[in-house]
């Protein structure tokens, strides 16, 4: 009997993973009946992680009340795993569409985050793990340690809470009212990009524009998070210079600083933990996907660390995605064998991602029938 192993991304804004894997498999059905298959919907950390933790390890969704970015109530969740651990979706408090049509990174908070953080933490999680894609925040993740009992202080001996805008004005930091219960709680974030915190590589040149900041805005942001540096590492020792520091706004920094959590990069993570290596170990041919491919996908994300798997086991491995960016079959990691794009000369965006889900079956259905995998 084949076996066929389907482990997609999502097509962002259009499918989820698990849609996606449950259109793949029934294309491969169609095709060939007598096909074994695994499904196992992925995430990098974004926007449908707490979704595929569920799914491969089992588990249930939590729901609570959280503020938004701006400080309102909204609902919000995060995922429990069998086994107790917590899944934090940093997009589900303070995602990008939770701003809608305002979106200003220099004023929004991740306090919502801090809050799905401590219910996890009160209610018994020991391990957590936090996934930081689609934020739309620059606030260095101060808002979250807010949430968890820590004090910001400015210059007149002040409390208040820090955002991108006024990072500058932190003076004091006290963590004397910090949630006791974290120090024995074993916190990894999921981080897929090596972004300094501030300057030409930060997080404020690279990602603030896309939550909506403007030329003098980025430039303001990215100030700020310079003098946040220089005041931790002259006040108390910490240094803002590690890989990952700008992720999500620099949420990394504040998470390592109070909470003292691990970075990792989100795929290898959610590999390992699956034992990808033995669920592999017999197959025939490995399907995956994401919206679109181009040159950021082989830097340690989904299909990249993927390939690195198939290329070791020697198995094909099939990309099916929305669209493929300006790259050619000799920019391919090493492992990815095909990768075929949905998207039609002369259609539409507004089309394609409405044919997306027919394209999809019929590309795959496709591929299984001029392949020789089954």
């Amino acid at each position: 009997m084949k076996k066929a192993i389907i482990i997609p991304a999502s097509y962002k804004g259009t499918l989820s993973s698990i849609e996606v894997g449950d259109l793949m498999a029934k294309a491969v059905k169609n095709v060939a009946p007598d096909c074994q298959i695994t499904k196992i919907p992925i995430s990098d950390g974004g926007e449908g992680c707490v979704d595929c933790f569920i799914s491969a390890f089992g588990g249930k969704k939590i729901t609570l009340k959280t503020f938004d970015p701006y400080e309102k109530p909204i609902n919000s969740f995060y995922g429990r795993l069998t086994d107790g651990t917590a899944i934090i979706e940093m997009a589900a408090s303070a995602g990008l569409p939770l701003v809608k049509d305002n979106p200003n990174p220099s004023l929004t908070t991740t306090y919502g985050v801090g809050q799905l953080i401590k219910h996890a933490v009160q209610h018994g999680s020991k391990k957590i793990i936090i996934g930081l894609g689609g934020s739309c925040t620059n606030d260095a993740g101060v808002g979250l340690a807010q949430a968890l009992g820590v004090e910001f202080f400015d210059h007149r001996c002040r409390k208040f809470l820090p955002t991108g805008g006024t990072l500058n004005e932190i003076h004091f930091i006290s963590t004397d009212h910090l949630l006791p219960e974290v120090k024995s709680v074993k916190f990894t974030v999921l981080c897929d990009v090596k972004n300094t915190f501030s300057g030409p590589t930060g997080a404020a040149y690279v990602f603030a524009k896309q939550k909506g900041a403007d030329e003098a805005m980025i430039k303001s942001l990215d100030e700020n998070l310079a003098a946040f540096s220089s005041m931790l590492k002259t006040k108390y020792g910490f240094d803002t210079d590690f890989e990952g520091a700008g992720a999500a706004g620099g949420t990394t920094v504040g998470l390592k600083l109070f909470l003292n959590a691990t970075i990792k990069k989100g795929i290898d993570t959610i590999l390992d933990m699956i034992n990808f290596d033995r669920l592999i170990k017999d197959a025939d041919v490995i399907f995956t996907g994401e919206g679109r491919l181009d040159k950021t996908s082989f830097r340690g994300k989904v299909i990249d660390g993927i390939a690195k798997h198939a290329f070791a086991k020697k198995i094909p491995l099939i990309a099916i995605c929305g669209q493929i960016g300006d790259i050619k079959a000799s920019d391919y990691p090493k492992g990815l064998t095909t990768a075929v794009s949905l998207l039609q000369k002369n259609v539409s965006v507004e089309q394609a991602i409405k044919d997306t889900p027919k394209n999809l079956l019929l590309a795959t259905e496709k591929l299984c029938r001029n392949h020789l995998y089954f």
